[in-house]
């Protein structure tokens, strides 16, 4: 019998373990280590921080899930991989030892990096729930007392949609309390053009999130190296394409949410042919470590390369498709090795995206995720946030259920007739 960990238990971890237990049937161990036992569906964030959702209506209690699919779960934490020896010490000190490990960790967030970041201090985030709940209130103060607002997402960061669909969603939020005519709104982004998305675009974004700003009266700022935050101010360096300070900007604000860099997790960040100098995981085409191959990684841990050279330091998204199609292409290589076979599925990286702007909203698919493409294209319309509230309401039925693939997610991706975007290839049919 092999024992298989999953750490962390967020979108990939909590699927990675369904794939799993479907994969491997009752006779191997599975396991899932986490800090606590919620789930917590993330791109509910933004709506959280503006009252739209509450925390039971968007987070799963994992343990009786778990319980009922015969997955253990450790919500002590990790403290420490130690890949060598194939064991993981946890924060309370125990351990579990483990045959094949995936590593979900998600990141950790760099607030630190920039003076005055984060929402222990000057600015608010959508990051964690924990986070969007804490904004709230301050959301509720800017309705109260309206001034400007700062949305955005500073150098390194990685994760653009969030902060394109929270500026929308507060901006909707503000015309629903009749006050978005006293709060003037600057979008501030690393990106060198709007709608970059860490992907170079996808489709016309370019064009359609230009144009949806413009529409909205928000003013942005591209190629922006976020300096310092203040109490009620932002200081920020607009590059040059030779990399020098073309001009300088100091921003105030009465709100602000910029989405930080992200770098590995403390558990595993600085192990040597682990990581790379962020402490994202190094993965070959299987997700497989090329140090240590029992070890996997899927989700947002994954060291993936910038898809160019930019002004300032742009990092490529994970995306939620992509991520499934990493899960779904691990669970099966671990059961071909569990069985005695070489690894052979290769997971597709394609993204399909809803950018939810509260009433209307953008879609996009890239296929594959990192251009040049095959398929390119993004779309707008009011159908964009009717479906991002019914994939809300799919996906958590899904985590609740315990299911990685319920019967009506088959045929409704074979009747868009992109069933392919998420199965992974097959080594000989590359």
């Amino acid at each position: 019998m092999a024992h298989v960990v999953v750490l962390g238990a967020g979108l990939g971890g909590t699927i990675m373990a369904y794939e799993l237990r479907d994969a491997l049937g009752s006779s191997h161990e599975i396991s899932v280590i986490n800090k606590g036992s919620e789930y917590s569906f993330v791109p509910s964030n933004p709506w959280v921080a503006v009252g739209w959702r509450e925390r039971a209506a968007v987070t799963v209690d994992l343990e009786p899930v778990f319980k009922k699919r015969g997955i253990a779960l450790f919500p002590q934490g990790a403290k420490r991989l130690h890949p060598d020896e194939k064991r993981i010490e946890l924060l309370d000190g125990s351990e579990v030892r483990y045959d094949y490990l995936v590593i979900a960790t998600g990141p950790e967030l760099a607030f630190d990096e920039i003076e005055g970041f984060g929402p222990e201090l000057n600015t608010q985030s959508v990051c964690f729930v924990d986070h969007a709940l804490k904004a709230k209130p301050v959301f509720d103060e800017l309705v109260r007392n309206p001034g400007p607002v700062v949305i955005g997402a500073v150098q390194g960061a990685s994760c653009f949609g969030p902060a394109y669909e929270f500026a929308f969603i507060l901006e909707k939020a503000l015309r629903d309390a009749k006050v978005r005519d006293r709060v003037p709104m600057t979008f501030i982004t690393s990106e060198p053009y709007i709608g970059h998305l860490g992907l170079d675009g996808v489709g016309d974004t370019k064009g359609l999130m230009e144009s949806a700003m413009r529409e909205r009266h928000i003013k942005w700022i591209c190629n922006a190296r976020t300096d310092r935050f203040e109490p009620g101010k932002v200081h920020v360096s607009e590059i040059a394409e030779d990399g020098s300070v073309a001009r300088t900007h100091e921003v105030p604000f009465s709100y602000a949410m910029m989405l930080p860099a992200f770098r590995g997790v403390e558990a595993v960040r600085g192990i040597e042919g682990l990581t790379n100098p962020r402490g994202f995981i190094l993965a070959d085409k299987y997700q497989r470590n090329p140090a240590f191959p029992e070890v996997f990684s899927v989700g947002v841990c994954v060291a993936i390369p910038p898809t160019g050279k930019t002004p300032v330091p742009v990092g490529v998204p994970k995306t939620g498709f992509m991520i499934e199609s990493m899960v779904t292409a691990t669970a099966q290589n671990i059961a071909r090795l569990i069985a005695g076979e070489a690894p052979d599925a290769v997971p597709t990286w394609n993204a399909i995206c809803l950018a939810d702007f509260g009433d209307t909203g953008i879609a996009f698919v890239a296929q594959p995720q990192i251009p040049p493409r095959n398929v390119n294209w993004a779309s707008e319309g009011k159908w964009v946030h009717l479906a991002k509230i019914g994939f809300e309401k799919y996906f958590l039925g899904k985590m609740r259920s315990g299911q990685a693939e319920p019967f009506y997610e088959h045929l409704a991706l074979q009747m868009l007739g992109i069933n392919k975007l998420k199965q992974p290839m097959r080594e000989n049919a590359e």
